[in-house]
Formats: C-alpha cells, structure tokens, sequence
C-alpha cells in the first residue's frame, strides 16, 4: 500500500534525494456543472484510462473533488444512493490500485449558495455530512478527508468552531482516518497570517483540535497577479514558492504538519520551472509537509484550459515536465507508514 504520514510528532532529517509522502493530482469532474446535474451530461468522475495514467506517471494521490449538495440532497438527509454508489465506486477502484485517496467537498464552505453557519446552513449539518462520509469510508485509513475546498467570507473564528465541531463528529465513528483542516480566505499559503475576516489563520486556526491528533492543515497556492490561478501568469511565483517556507515555520511553532491541497502553472517555460520549485519547496520542508497535489487533471477539462495536466491523445502536457523531478524521487525511509489504527 501506498504510506503515509500520520503522525503529529516531529521527524528526523532525511536524505535530499528524498521526496515528499503523498505526489498527487486532484481529478476534476464530480464537481462541475449545475445542481443536480444529470451524470455522464453535466459531471462526471475520473475514468479508470484517467486514474491509469496518472498512477503510471508516478502519483500516488488523488484529491478527489465532488459536491455536497449532490451527494446529500437535503441537509441532514440520506445520501442519494445513486451518487453514494458512485463516490464509493471510485475510491474502491483507486484504492485497489493502492492509491490514496482525498475526498474533498468542492464547496466553498457553503450549500446551495448558503454559508455555512447561516440560519441555512446549520454548523451541525456540516458535521452530519462528515459523520455519514466516516461511516462510509473510516474503516479505511488509505482515505483523507479534506473537510472543505477554499472556504471565504466566513471568518477564522466561525471557522474553527465548525471545522472543531466537523472533527468531533468524525471522531465518533472513526480515528483511522488523517483530516485535513483548511484555513478561510481560500486556505492561501500566502496569506496565512493576514487579517481578512477578524483574525489570521495563523493566529486562530492553531485552534483546531483532534481527540485523535490526527490531522493536517491543508494549503493551496498559485502563482498569477492576485494568487488565484484564475490568470494565465506566475508573476509571482516567487512569492508563492516563498510562502511555503513561510507557513512551514508556522507548523513547526504550532507542531503540526501540512499538505499544499491545490498549486499549478500554465504551459510557459518559466511557469513550468515554478511548479518544480514549489515542489522543491515542499520536499524540502517534509519534516512537517506531507505532500501535495497539482491542479488539475480530469477527463472533461477542454484543451484550451490553462493549468490542464490532462493528456491529449495519450500525449503530456508541457506542465507534466515541472513534476517529473518530484515524482521520481525515493519515498522518505520510515516516514511514511500508516499507523495501524
């Protein structure tokens, strides 16, 4: 099986040839298209060719976006069968492949639109979500859950309480599985320690409490004008790749570990060379993170889409050439394991 680390503690030093636990892509797809969407028309999930190619170029993670509103039609309601089968579907088949998987709510912290925390939205049916998902899926340790995708417009306060209570309910049903904790403000690597909402993350989300001490925090950084990928640029890439440093050293006052959930670059040379440095960035830092995962893959992305990493026609995309060094790199010795749990 592919490993992990799973640990809170610190690790000792290893080898700079040595690369990071977790080399992975997110696979796009399960999240697109207006609710509720007819499957095989408005989203889709990764295709067994997809997931093949990907585990033969050396990734041995999948962060694996869908929606919550599809998945749990009615706040505190069953699942749908239908889409349950399939998100069980998935994973069973990467998992078979021994691949790990992030399952990852796409959804902003919000449902239908509504913030969660809002008379809407209820922080206590954000915790249903996740109590179900673990009853699912927390006999199986080779599956990370990824509370939410990029929450904004909520502040880190009202964040940490719901992600705490989200913690708390996943632990009623499983400690196996590792949590991966965002931030607000789009979880940005970069802005960690500003004040967007009446607090940093940096100084609030050290909050976060596990009755398991089984967590990470979980980044996303790009490289364009306002670090949102949106723009086809790495005008400030250094920055970024900057950043990762910078939060790093927040983990190792707080004791805690990282993984960059989200990072990817556009087809231009210099672009190319800043997704190798993120990931030098990262490996270099694997005392406290545990990897991360390029954005994005996927079967329906158009060509034309500027951080694409989906082959066309069996063929790489240019971006493929920034991974290479970090993919082939040995896994870290003894730093990996799960723990039988």
């Amino acid at each position: 099986m592919v490993a992990l680390l799973l640990t809170g503690q610190a690790v000792e030093s290893v080898s700079a040839a040595e690369g990071s636990c977790l080399r992975g892509v997110n696979l796009a797809g399960a999240e697109f298209g207006t609710l509720p969407g007819e499957f095989g028309k408005d989203y889709i999930y990764p295709s067994g060719e997809t997931v093949d190619y990907f585990a033969a170029k050396g990734f041995n993670t999948v962060r694996l976006p869908f929606l919550w509103e599809r998945l749990q039609p009615a706040l505190f309601g069953d699942f749908s069968a239908d889409e349950l089968t399939r998100l069980k579907d998935m994973v069973v088949s990467m998992r078979n492949k021994d691949i790990v998987v992030i399952l990852d709510p796409h959804n902003y912290a919000r449902y239908q639109g509504q913030l969660i925390g809002s008379p809407d939205v209820p922080p206590g049916a954000f915790t249903d979500l996740w109590r179900r998902l673990a009853q699912e899926f927390g006999q199986d340790p080779g599956v990370i859950f990824a509370l939410m995708n990029e929450p904004y417009d909520i502040s880190a306060v009202s964040w940490l309480s719901v992600a705490n209570e989200a913690i708390a309910g996943i632990r009623t049903i499983s400690n196996r599985n590792l949590v991966m904790v965002p931030g607000t403000a789009w979880t940005g690597a970069h802005s960690w320690g500003a004040d967007w909402y009446g607090g940093s993350n940096a100084s609030v989300m050290a909050g976060v409490r596990d009755p398991a001490n089984h967590f990470v925090y979980e980044f996303h950084q790009y490289f364009d004008e306002d670090f949102s990928g949106k723009k086809d640029s790495c005008l400030r890439a250094q920055e970024a790749i900057a950043s990762v440093g910078e939060v790093a050293n927040w983990l190792r006052s707080t004791g805690a570990k990282g993984f960059l959930g989200e990072f990817g670059v556009t087809r231009e040379p210099s672009c190319i060379a800043a997704a190798a440095a993120m990931t030098d960035a990262v490996d270099a830092n694997r005392d406290v993170f545990i990897g991360w995962a390029y954005w994005a893959g996927g079967d329906w992305w158009p060509k034309e889409e500027a951080l694409n990493i989906q082959p066309v026609d069996g063929v790489d995309r240019p971006q493929m050439a920034g991974l290479v060094a970090a993919l082939a790199r040995p896994m870290p010795s003894g730093q990996c394991s799960f723990l039988d749990r």
